[in-house]
């Protein structure tokens, strides 16, 4: 069962596709990042690109962030997160747009910037790296954004991209792994 951990919406029953389309992330890895974060989400701007069932960007509006978009391929995943935002009472914090990642990212440029990106696609897209490259070249994201990957065999090493700071990169059994990105973005040397 999903759920939302603390904060103003906390313990609120969430909804999930049926199927294994979308795969939830367990609260074991939801509250370690979150830990790791918790500190940086007030009044984030936040982008859900993957959103499935919307819980990680939630779980950040739960906490303080003040906006988020949810971006999903799928049509039913984006009803299920319309209906977890009335769930939580955020209505007026959000945005949906069912799209492809790569046009979202592409037609947004230059029109929006985030804060807090959380990238959480199904595992066997194995896309992360080529989501963060695409958002830092975008103009998406203002400088001192946190991107929060969770990938599965895909374990993208960040450590020589001048443009991210590693901030945390662990796995949690064989088939998670979780990358916290500090954007600075062309700050001068």
């Amino acid at each position: 069962m999903l759920r939302i951990i603390t904060g103003t919406a906390k313990g609120k029953k969430l909804k999930s596709l049926e199927g294994d389309s979308t795969r939830p992330t367990s609260d074991r890895i939801k509250e370690a990042v979150f830990s790791s974060i918790q500190f940086d989400l007030e009044e984030r701007r936040v982008l859900d690109l993957f959103a499935g069932s919307g819980q990680l960007g939630l779980e950040a509006l739960s906490r303080g962030a003040g906006s988020c978009t949810f971006i999903d391929l799928e049509r039913e995943a984006m009803e299920i997160v319309k209906e977890n935002v009335r769930i939580c009472s955020f209505e007026d914090r959000c945005k949906y747009l069912v799209s492809d990642w790569r046009n979202y990212i592409r037609k947004a440029s230059g029109r929006v910037r985030y804060d807090l990106v959380f990238i959480d696609p199904p595992y066997a897209m194995e896309c992360c790296a080529d989501a963060v490259e695409r958002l830092a070249r975008s103009g998406l994201l203002e400088r001192g954004a946190i991107l929060v990957l969770e990938s599965g065999t895909e374990c993208p090493d960040f450590s020589e991209n001048p443009d991210f700071e590693v901030m945390k990169s662990t796995h949690y059994g064989k088939k998670t792994f979780v990358n916290i990105l500090l954007y600075r973005g062309g700050e001068e040397e």
